[in-house]
């Protein structure tokens, strides 16, 4: 699979995440964080679990976290990229 358009999924809303994906060239994976301090490692290995588990290798991925639990991350994650996304 790979990133073609822009897409989003969830809100800023507290224990949530808003997960921005777009086509680039590249992976770049940008992430904010209330809870960066204790949890960031956690966040950006749940995003990089997605992105190869759909085997994405490009586009640039923007989290925006207001304290959401791994299976919130994963399950924004998922979606941005089902909507963004087309099989290659």
């Amino acid at each position: 699979m790979e990133i073609v358009k822009n897409a989003a999924a969830g809100t800023l809303e507290s224990s949530d995440v808003l997960i921005c994906v777009e086509p680039a060239d590249t992976l770049q994976i940008e992430i904010q964080s209330v809870v960066a301090g204790q949890y960031m490692d956690a966040i950006r290995d749940a995003i990089e679990d997605v992105l190869a588990k759909a085997q994405i290798k490009t586009g640039k991925i923007s989290a925006q976290d207001r304290g959401a639990l791994d299976c919130v991350i994963r399950a924004r994650m998922e979606t941005a990229i089902l909507r963004g996304g087309s099989q290659s």
